[in-house]
């Protein structure tokens, strides 16, 4: 029977030792052809029933072959197998770790994880090319994607809502490049952000009241920023009766929401035809009586979509965007516009995204690893022609009587001008007052 091994350091040294890679690869010659013989019977076989299997047979081809390893690393090499043959091989138990955030492959021999947004090499490997190649089209296999000479490319999403990119020969050169972006199941809530210090209390508060008045926003950040687990966040802030349709490339958002319709692009078949793009779903979803749209990653001819959508009625949408400041968020929505063949002129389309967008929140990666707001700006108008633009807050690092680096978030000092928040916040008021009066005529 197959038994737990508790890992140590000499585990760990056999594992990265030639000696379990020669070991290894004999038993799993000797598997392959057991299996063989056993045909379609193995292909029933549960999980539990295949590990038992593996378990046994190791132990008889090591006695039988003198094979000079002990019980506890015949045991790793049996572990080893069962994962080969009944799971993802050397990334299975990247795969399961809560901890890692991203998987990337560099061929055979190089495997990086980001854990806590800190990028590591890890000491594991595959064997060679086609190994790799083999766990990857595992992986691939329930999602139903071709990956080959003739598409040497692939994006997208798991069972279990992460997001694989692969790209092959030739391609690329060094072997196989995999990219495996992985997802929390609990998204974060805006309590938990606050706790990691993603931003202070006062910067949530704003947030809350901006989604609560229904101020569109956009997240700017770079790659691995924490844009998506942002959006999230913010979402639970939306009222529980309105009705939200999330609009993504490949499906990445968890809104803690109970009305949520997901939408998801689809690429084109193997001739190139029934291609969905995320500009078509936005079209649709304006059909779909949103009360509020929310697009995963605003990169493309959507953009064109989003901002008339946001200015004719779907006020408090949100949605990501790659860029590294907020003014260069909005030359980016000019770009992609132009892109899109956009027909007016540069002052109308400057005076459809100040309309259109309330709030800028710029997210980054420090080099800690840590994920803060770097600033949150609002869009006031249009001044000469230029869209105009207040910085409500801004981060900075500051030296603690220790020395050590620590968080601070300069407030400016400037109230929101949106007539939405102001709005909000008279209704709030005269809520407030309405509860005392019931109170002081001894209603409760």
């Amino acid at each position: 029977m197959p038994m737990d091994v508790e890992f140590s350091d000499s585990n760990q040294a056999f594992l990265n030792s030639p000696e379990f890679q020669t070991v290894k690869a004999f038993i799993h010659e000797h598997l392959l052809t057991r299996i063989e013989e056993l045909g379609a019977e193995f292909g029933r076989w549960s999980r539990a029933t295949i590990s038992q299997f593996v378990s046994l047979e190791c132990e008889s081809l090591v006695r039988l072959h003198r094979v000079p390893i002990n019980a506890q690393e015949t045991q790793l090499v049996a572990d080893a197998l069962t994962k080969e043959f009944a799971g993802f091989g050397p990334l299975e138990d990247l795969l399961e770790d809560p901890a890692v955030e991203d998987i990337l492959i560099n061929g055979s021999d190089q495997i990086y994880v980001s854990r806590n947004g800190v990028l590591q090499q890890e000491k594991i490997h595959f064997s060679d090319n086609d190994h790799l190649m083999r766990i990857v089209r595992r992986i691939l296999a329930p999602i139903g994607r071709r990956l080959d000479e003739s598409n040497p490319m692939v994006d997208a999403r798991l069972s279990n809502g992460g997001r694989i990119n692969v790209i092959i020969e030739p391609l690329v050169i060094n072997g196989p490049a995999v990219s495996i972006r992985k997802f929390r199941k609990d998204p974060l809530t805006p309590e938990d952000l606050l706790k990691l210090g993603t931003f202070d209390l006062a910067m949530g508060q704003l947030l809350e009241l901006a989604v609560r008045a229904r101020c569109n926003i956009l997240i700017s950040g770079g790659t691995s920023s924490g844009k998506t687990s942002m959006l999230n966040a913010l979402a639970n802030f939306i009222p529980p009766v309105e009705r939200v349709v999330t609009i993504e490339d490949t499906a990445e958002l968890a809104l803690n929401h109970p009305h949520v319709v997901r939408l998801e692009s689809r690429p084109g078949g193997y001739d190139g035809t029934g291609a969905v793009a995320i500009r078509d779903l936005m079209r649709n979803s304006l059909r779909m009586r949103p009360d509020r749209i929310v697009v995963g990653e605003v990169r493309g001819g959507e953009v064109i979509e989003m901002l008339q959508a946001m200015n004719t009625g779907h006020d408090g949408s949100m949605g990501t965007i790659h860029a590294s400041s907020p003014r260069e968020c909005l030359y980016r929505l000019e770009m992609l516009a132009g892109f899109a063949g956009y027909q007016g002129s540069e002052v109308s389309l400057r005076r459809q995204i100040a309309n259109a967008i309330d709030f800028i929140i710029q997210i980054g990666r420090l080099p800690n690893g840590t994920r803060r707001i770097i600033s949150i700006s609002e869009i006031t108008g249009l001044n000469d022609n230029v869209v105009a633009m207040q910085e409500l807050f801004r981060h900075e690092m500051q030296l603690g009587p220790d020395g050590q680096e620590r968080d601070r978030w300069v407030s400016l000092g400037i109230h929101p001008h949106s007539p939405k928040i102001a709005r909000l916040r008279q209704a709030l008021h005269r809520q407030q007052v309405a509860g005392m009066t019931r109170e002081g005529n001894g209603h409760v």
